[in-house]
């Protein structure tokens, strides 16, 4: 019971930490139905690993109903998990979750099988996914990715990286040491518009700059053949001292 309540307020704690809007604990826990789902799956999943399936599916529904975020209290969660806004969120049975990770709403961990086996997506610690991401089938996120809103992922992704997408594409992988906050940083996810944009008015300075050296190389050639269609006027121009 002890621990239960230690992770509960652990729970509680990591929204201050992620939400800025956040102003008390008792706003938090009367208001973030986030982390009235959490609390449902934590109590849900204890009596799933007492192998009481039913009530921790009825705990498990009950939650789904008050919250509008769908938990299986088969998945495997581990501490300060933050479900931002929330509505829409689905969880499958065997997910499994890492320490200190964060979803927004309509995000969904799918399956991909109707087989009873590991079918649902791992998310490593510090992992960001963002607004309506559908992350399907037994892949997994590596520590500290994160996914752009609205991104479909169907593959592994490897640590520290960003996918943006429909199917999602790694755009960017950090190198070097990351510090636990920068995984709040989501509104710093690369806008691949923005990007292409970026490329194509390099690509116009880089043709700009050929052709200003294209330039050059066509007056020198064109001075050249001037002064040996004229040799007796470039003599004139020598002996006046004009270069």
């Amino acid at each position: 019971m002890l621990k239960f309540i230690k992770t509960i307020r652990e729970d509680i704690r990591v929204v201050f930490e992620r939400d800025p809007a956040a102003r008390s604990t008792l706003e938090i826990i009367l208001c973030y139905p986030g982390l009235h789902a959490v609390i449902f799956y934590r109590v849900a999943h204890w009596f799933w690993t007492k192998r009481l399936y039913l009530i921790g599916r009825m705990i498990s529904h009950l939650g789904r109903f008050l919250t509008g975020i769908e938990i299986h209290p088969g998945a495997k969660i581990g501490r300060r998990f933050f479900i931002d806004h929330g509505m829409g969120v689905i969880i499958g049975e065997t997910s499994e979750i890492a320490d200190n990770v964060t979803i927004y709403q309509g995000v969904t961990l799918g399956g991909k099988s109707w087989k009873k086996e590991k079918r649902h997506p791992d998310l490593g610690e510090h992992v960001v996914v963002g607004a309506g991401t559908k992350i399907i089938g037994p892949c997994r996120l590596g520590a500290f990715s994160r996914i752009g809103a609205n991104s479909v992922v169907v593959r592994d992704v490897p640590p520290k990286s960003t996918v943006v997408g429909v199917p999602g594409r790694i755009i960017y992988s950090m190198e070097g040491e990351i510090h636990d906050d920068v995984n709040l940083e989501h509104h710093l996810l690369p806008d691949p518009e923005e990007q292409a944009l970026l490329c194509l008015i390099e690509r116009v300075k880089e043709l700009e700059k050929k052709v200003r050296l294209l330039e050059g190389e066509n007056r020198k050639r064109e001075t050249e053949e001037a002064g040996e269609a004229y040799p007796e006027g470039r003599k004139e121009q020598k002996d006046l001292g004009i270069k």
